[in-house]
């Protein structure tokens, strides 16, 4: 995968990638990018994920190097999407089953488990992506007191609604899976529904905040 540039991931799809910093202001113009891109003849979907942009066609593109020119030009232009997205607020079980690496968290960063807690539901989090697994959401704006490295050996498998960080990352898993997070709590919320329109509950630009409404040492 190159630095930056335009690689195919299928013959209709495309990933627009950018050698950026991992932050607001450059998703914010992947965003502004999608919304664009999307509207252009022959693209049936623009997503925008983690420092890049992923292109679906109805044709096989034709033309690669015009596509790519006209991509650096819209990405050069540097314009950004406005924050105006919704605020979810998910109450969070802090440890116990539902969040058996609290403590590993606190020991990992030299914090008290309540300060760990206490910076973890501080922010408002903005979606960055979607995208993993349905409706999973990256999020922005975790305290750097609390970046962790990833776990050595992956779990087989967590629960849907279990809160994890990892690095500056942190989320909610929107199903059960495999995991080398670091998983503090749970939350009860329903990311991706097939009957709900639109199936997935967030997009970028919204926010979550989060709300300790337990603690289980």
């Amino acid at each position: 995968m190159p630095d930056t540039g335009l690689f195919p991931i299928g013959s209709r799809a495309l990933t627009y990638q950018v050698d950026c910093p991992f932050d607001l202001d450059h998703q914010r113009r992947f965003w502004a990018m999608a919304e664009e891109v999307s509207q252009w003849d022959g693209v049936c979907e623009a997503v925008p994920g983690m420092t890049n942009l992923t292109l679906r066609f109805a044709q096989v593109p034709a033309d690669l190097d015009d596509l790519d020119a006209r991509l650096c030009a819209l990405w050069d232009s540097g314009r950004q999407k406005d924050l105006t997205g919704k605020v979810l607020e998910i109450d969070i079980v802090y440890g116990g089953a539902g969040g058996p690496h609290l403590g590993e968290v606190a020991e990992l960063t030299g914090l008290t488990i309540d300060d760990v807690i206490k910076r973890h539901a501080a922010p408002a989090y903005t979606v960055f992506a979607v995208g993993s697994h349905a409706g999973y959401c990256y999020l922005g704006g975790l305290d750097p007191m609390l970046e962790t490295p990833r776990r050595k050996i992956p779990l087989q498998s967590l629960p849907g609604g279990s809160l994890s960080v990892a690095g500056l990352q942190t989320g909610v898993s929107a199903s059960a899976g495999p995991s080398g997070w670091n998983t503090i709590g749970s939350a009860e919320v329903q990311f991706f529904d097939v009957m709900r329109d639109p199936a997935a509950l967030l997009v970028p630009g919204d926010q979550i905040q989060f709300n300790p409404a337990e603690v289980i040492a």
